[in-house]
């Protein structure tokens, strides 16, 4: 006699609500962290979102793991763009411009120093972004540097530096207050990379590895 086929239990899909819900929950956040810092009350956050507090822990026990999802969705959103940006047009340095002011559009610079907030800086969700990053941010610099669009004296560290650094000040900080500043020194920057190098540069290109220690 056959043996019967085990039937998987099948695992329900979050509802539309739902997920909208968290959705809410998350962009509500994101704009409060930036304006105010990540010790901002969470009843505030859901006050914003337009959910009840109980709608916020069902989905984040707790502060850190809200953190932590809006650290990764706004790296998502900017390796998007440059993935996005290279499937459009094929060319390497707008992928690498648009990587560039997306991360300033998101606050990267301020919202990923508050990782290191949490109490697992190593959680699988923040290393799978930061694998994603560092792919997409080395792949088109190298691709713009074989199209002889990138000159050759500059890492992916140095980019991500500048891009942090120009991108400035902190969450909290009066960071909404320099906007019409960013954009334009971010474009002085990316005009310095082009190639052909009007100037040698002193030291040596910063890595990946040299970002992270900074």
């Amino acid at each position: 006699m056959p043996t019967a086929t085990p039937v998987r239990a099948r695992t329900p899909r979050p509802r539309a609500d739902a997920l909208r819900n968290r959705e809410r929950i998350v962009a509500a956040a994101r704009e409060m962290f930036v304006e105010f810092g990540p010790d901002v009350p969470l009843d505030e956050i859901a006050r914003r979102a337009g959910v009840g507090n109980a709608t916020v822990y069902r989905n984040f026990p707790d502060r850190d793991a809200l953190v932590r999802e809006v650290v990764c969705s706004v790296i998502d959103r900017t390796v998007r763009a440059a993935e996005e940006a290279l499937a459009e047009t094929g060319d390497a340095f707008e992928a690498l411009a648009r990587f560039t002011h997306t991360a300033a559009d998101e606050r990267i610079s301020a919202l990923c120093p508050m990782v290191s907030t949490t109490f697992d800086q190593n959680h699988p969700d923040l290393e799978a972004a930061r694998q994603r990053v560092e792919q997409i941010v080395e792949e088109v610099m190298d691709r713009a540097k074989t199209a002889g669009q990138l000159r050759p004296d500059v890492g992916a560290g140095d980019l991500l530096l500048a891009v942090s650094q120009l991108s400035r000040p902190p969450a909290g900080t009066g960071c909404l207050s320099i906007d019409r500043f960013v954009h334009r020194h971010l474009q002085l920057f990316l005009d310095g990379l082009r190639a052909p190098a009007r100037s040698v540069l002193p030291g040596t290109a910063a890595t990946m590895e040299d970002f992270r220690q900074s």
